[in-house]
Parts: structure tokens; C-alpha cells; sequence
């Protein structure tokens, strides 16, 4: 089953049982991609579906950091139970093992040796972990392997 269709049967269930919140959650997912889907005048494959999930997500765990600075701890749950809500539709996430043993094993194939090899450790990283893995932990664990 596509993730589209997974959308669509979860939003009927949960109009069927009346949770508003999931229902607002996915109805405004559906929403984000079916702009691009109009903007781009076809169907999104499953990896672009993939991107814009992925998107949503940094939205929200962006915005949960600075209602947790400004002490809105109503909003920060709300965006806590939509994120969870959202990860329910993306890969399974790497943990931070996981991670940290392909940032090694794509430095030893990139040979990279200092901070300024950093982008092409990047460029050659973020394909293997795409949708599986935060850019930002990513991005920490290669700058505290290259120093």
C-alpha cells in the first residue's frame, strides 16, 4: 500500500471514529501534498511523499524549540502529539549507533580527514540516511569524527 493511500484509509478511520486532532493532523498533510501535486501538475512518487512528511516534521520539531523557549507548554504538546502522529508514516528512525557507524564507515570511504572535507562527507552521507535520520544529529556526529 502507497503511503497516499495509507493517508487516505487512516483518515477515514479517523473520521469514522471522531479523533479530530489525527484527522486535522492528516487532512493537513494531504493538504501540503496535494499543493506540490497541483504545483508540479503530476502525482508525487513515494519518496516525494516521503520529503514532504519528512518536511512537516522539521516544521514541527522547529516550532516545538521555540514554544518550549517562550514557555507555551499548551502548544509544545500539541506539536509533540502531531509529530507523533506523522512519524507514524516515515521509515523506521536509525539510532544514534546506527548513525555514528555510517558517518565512520562514509568518512573511511570518502577518506576524509579534517572539518573542511565536511561537505563532501555530507553529500555522500545523506543519501544512505535520508528519511531515517535528523540532518542536524548527522551533521554532529561527522564534525565531532573529523576533528
Amino acid at each position: 500500500m502507497s503511503l497516499s493511500d495509507r493517508l487516505n484509509d487512516d483518515m477515514k478511520l479517523a473520521m469514522k471514529s471522531q479523533d479530530k486532532f489525527k484527522l486535522s493532523v492528516i487532512r493537513m498533510v494531504r493538504a501540503a501534498i496535494k499543493n506540490i501535486e497541483i504545483d508540479q501538475r503530476k502525482p508525487l512518487e513515494e519518496q516525494e511523499v516521503l520529503d514532504v512528511l519528512n518536511r512537516e516534521v522539521k516544521q514541527r520539531k522547529d516550532s516545538l524549540q521555540e514554544f518550549e523557549k517562550a514557555g507555551r507548554e499548551d502548544l509544545a504538546e500539541s506539536l509533540r502529539a502531531e509529530i507523533v502522529i506523522l512519524m507514524d508514516y516515515l521509515p523506521q528512525q536509525l539510532s544514534d549507533e546506527e548513525v555514528k557507524a555510517i558517518v565512520q564507515q562514509t568518512i573511511q570511504e570518502v577518506g576524509a580527514s579534517s572539518k573542511a572535507d565536511l561537505g563532501k562527507v555530507m553529500g555522500a552521507l545523506m543519501p544512505k540516511v535520508k528519511g531515517r535520520a535528523d540532518g542536524k544529529i548527522v551533521n554532529q556526529f561527522v564534525q565531532q569524527l573529523l576533528t
